[in-house]
């Protein structure tokens, strides 16, 4: 069960969230993958649309998603979810696919580190990707903007959002690299991890064949 947190303008109601999340284990596991094998073993299907990448070099990330369902351009919603976010947390913002108006920068980067997020999958807009970089911080979103956001709510978090046409449920795995953003449903994540391992190392033997045919 989860309980959602509402804000609707300065007089909003918050509730503390609580859902299920995956254990560190199966987390590392995940980390180990890339994504396209996972999205492979699931038929293809829990990848992010394309447009939803990187904002800079060499970012990757796995761990459970915390959700936020906010208005385009606003990002009272994520200052708020930092007082909630727990460590390893994945947060996964649906933020409309609006690319005007940032909804984080390195500020909010910096301060989700400290709160021990593993990173921001964000469907809309960030700035600030050279801050983000020197903190460490992973970032995956449709767009960069210079111009900053608005901070009047209304959102909800904890709850099921879309994400480049992807549904993520609290809680669920998300692992994201290079080629994009992969979602694992956390009801079968441990076979899915079985599967996406088993397609790794066919294709590592591949990769094997084939270096040594160029050696």
């Amino acid at each position: 069960m989860t309980d959602q947190t509402h804000e609707i303008g300065p007089g909003g109601r918050t509730s503390e969230p609580t859902f299920p999340r995956a254990d560190a284990e199966l987390i590392e596991r995940f980390r180990k993958l890339p994504t396209a094998n996972i999205v492979d073993v699931m038929d293809r299907l829990g990848a992010a649309d394309r447009a939803i990448k990187p904002v800079w070099p060499g970012a990757r990330l796995a761990g459970s998603a915390f959700t936020i369902w906010t208005r385009p351009g606003d990002n009272l919603g994520i200052h708020r979810s930092l007082e909630s976010v727990q460590p390893g947390d994945v947060i996964v913002v649906n933020g409309g696919g609006d690319e005007n108006r940032a909804l984080i920068g390195e500020l909010i980067g910096g301060r989700a580190k400290v709160a021990g997020a593993e990173g921001f999958v964000i469907d809309g807009a960030v700035r600030d990707a050279d801050g983000l970089a020197q903190y460490d911080m992973p970032v995956f979103a449709r767009a960069q903007s210079p111009a900053g956001p608005y901070k009047d709510g209304p959102f909800v978090t904890c709850v099921s959002v879309a994400i480049g046409g992807v549904v993520v449920q609290p809680g669920d795995i998300v692992v994201a690299d290079a080629d994009g953003v992969a979602v694992i449903p956390l009801s079968n994540a441990a076979t899915i991890a079985e599967r996406a391992e088993a397609k790794y190392a066919q294709e590592e033997a591949a990769r094997a064949e084939i270096e040594a045919g160029l050696g």
